[in-house]
């Protein structure tokens, strides 16, 4: 099925059917895709946490005691996925993620390892210390992932809601992300719709081509 035809076809899911469950190699499918998201200089400054049991779900589901109109669509989803973004570009994360590129092959010979480092140590350090926006632009990067499992999604015949209604700081504590460096920007239920879902039957609006691309 081609791109378009997905993206027509994705849509905000308002509720879930608690008693269909996401087979194991499809979360799984979609799990690698995620891991495979694009992000810039390849920092990959995200960490997933993804919730399948009942008990866990009911874990990030505390988070949304403000925000009750999205407790169901937790507690009732198949699996719910934690975008978490790190609190810090750190020097061990920089490290980890060049001997990775090097174990894939990456480089040809130790001056690209060497540049490889330097171009993205200079793109941290712009935002780090002259743009001061390290922590927006590592949650840039971990909203592209959500881009990249969103169509995921649709692709593998899930359906998903992303969700941005929740107490990230006592969803923080209740995983003890911050001790680890990590802190929760948004959410992404999964799963199967409920018959009682509204939006399903509802048609998609985009504003028209001609509102929203200019062409030089």
């Amino acid at each position: 099925m081609d791109t378009v035809t997905l993206a027509k076809r994705r849509y905000t899911t308002k509720a879930y059917d608690a008693s269909r469950k996401i087979p194991q190699e499809t979360i799984d499918a979609l799990l690698e895709q995620l891991r495979h998201s694009p992000s810039s200089v390849n920092s990959q400054p995200w960490h997933f946490i993804v919730a399948q049991s009942d008990e866990g779900k009911a874990r990030l589901a505390k988070a949304t005691e403000a925000f009750a109109y999205n407790t169901s669509k937790i507690l009732n989803a198949s699996h719910v996925i934690v975008f978490a973004t790190r609190t810090d570009m750190t020097e061990a994360h920089l490290e980890a993620v060049l001997a990775q590129e090097g174990a894939d092959g990456r480089f040809r010979d130790e001056p690209g390892r060497v540049m490889q480092d330097q171009t993205r140590r200079s793109y941290v350090n712009l935002h780090r210390f002259d743009q001061k926006d390290l922590q927006h632009w590592m949650e840039k990067q971990t909203y592209l992932a959500l881009g990249t499992a969103l169509l995921g999604a649709v692709a593998h015949g899930l359906d998903a809601t992303p969700i941005e209604g929740f107490d990230a700081k006592a969803l923080d504590a209740e995983l003890g992300l911050r001790e680890q460096g990590f802190t929760s920007v948004v959410l992404l239920s999964l799963g199967y719709r409920s018959q009682e879902d509204f939006n399903a039957g509802l048609s998609k609006s985009r504003l028209p081509t001609e509102d929203v691309f200019t062409f030089l």
